[in-house]
């Protein structure tokens, strides 16, 4: 059977999803999409640009025939501030899908837990599917399940650090006791960070700069779309247990002429 994503109404076969933003052009951008074989790209909407003479925006470079589009309320402070963009999402895009970001320190770029809570409740509320990027605290992705969002999003490290995964722990508590997906955001630098991350058991990535940044985005984004397939499957096929002694590939009792 596929192995397919599934957020709220929506069904998706890759489990990597990207961004729009740092590519060195549109041109850039538009290539990694496809080389990353993903199906949603989540586009900032305070960043849309609809004072171009041209007439032309990010949206315009976006195939939404082959893409799922997933607006995102980056550069939001307060849940106020994050329902407006998410509002002027809806009636943009015309979609429910709403990846939802308030951010509590302009540093760090650390989630405002308190501010996502409050704006969470009253979009689910409002008919949204609510994706939140949250930190990778269990409690907080837990009352976000139970106001009624699609899926949580605990963040791998701070945005844009390429750190990895720093807490791993945390990451799989998340999983073990989450009912909705859980995608990673945030951190992801490259492959091995992706495939680490699968390998806890999370249901998808996102990134963008982990992509958009590297000397070669192109490649890098095939890189990605491997490591998190990879990494997929290893955790669905469910690795051997680690061992303090070695234990021999072809133990001796089984060769032909062992001695008795």
């Amino acid at each position: 059977m596929a192995d397919v994503l599934k957020i709220g109404t929506y069904e998706l076969r890759s489990r990597l999803i990207v961004g729009t933003g740092k590519y060195p052009s549109t041109e850039v951008m538009q290539a990694c999409h496809d080389a990353s074989g993903a199906d949603m790209v989540t586009v900032a909407i305070r960043r849309i640009n609809i004072d171009d003479p041209a007439g032309r925006t990010m949206l315009d470079f976006i195939d939404r025939a082959c893409y799922t589009i997933l607006p995102n309320t980056a550069g939001c402070y307060t849940a106020k501030d994050a329902i407006l963009t998410a509002k002027l999402a809806r009636e943009l895009l015309e979609t429910d899908l709403i990846k939802l970001e308030v951010i509590g320190d302009q540093q760090t770029l650390y989630p405002d837990t308190r501010g996502t809570l409050e704006a969470a409740e009253k979009l689910v509320a409002d008919g949204f599917t609510v994706l939140p990027y949250i930190g990778d605290d269990p409690i907080a992705c837990r009352q976000l399940e139970e106001l009624g969002c699609a899926a949580v999003m605990p963040l791998a490290a701070p945005i844009g650090s390429g750190l990895g995964v720093c807490n791993p722990y945390s990451i799989r508590i998340i999983k073990e006791r989450a009912g909705v997906p859980v995608i990673v955001d945030a951190g992801v630098g490259t492959a091995s960070d992706a495939a680490l991350a699968m390998e806890l058991g999370v249901d998808a990535l996102l990134m963008n700069t982990g992509i958009a940044a590297a000397a070669d985005p192109v490649r890098m984004a095939i890189a990605m779309k491997h490591a998190t397939a990879a990494g997929r499957e290893a955790f669905l096929a469910g690795r051997m247990e680690k061992r303090l002694y070695a234990s021999a590939s072809s133990p001796m009792r089984d060769l032909i002429g062992t001695p008795k």
